[in-house]
């Protein structure tokens, strides 16, 4: 195999790099396309915004723990 030059090696790097960011590109769109199929299965989707609010206000407040603490024991929601 023949030598490269710096520059043949830097054009090799160069196209190494955009397909490896085009890689890069298309995993991160199939995870956001994933992750937004789950998006509409959730009872979150149902909250208004201010209820929303309230929850996370509530939560935060109560600390990460003991608000898992307490909503674990609680029945499913209706669907």
């Amino acid at each position: 195999m023949p030598k490269l030059t710096e520059r043949e090696k830097l054009a090799d790097l160069e196209s190494r790099q955009r397909k490896l960011a085009q890689e890069l590109a298309n995993a991160r769109q199939a995870l956001r396309a994933r992750y937004a199929a789950i998006v509409p299965e959730l009872g979150i989707e149902r909250l208004t915004e201010r209820e929303f609010r309230d929850l996370l206000t509530q939560a935060i407040r109560a600390g990460g723990p003991a608000a898992l603490a307490a909503l674990k024991p609680l029945p499913a929601a209706p669907a």
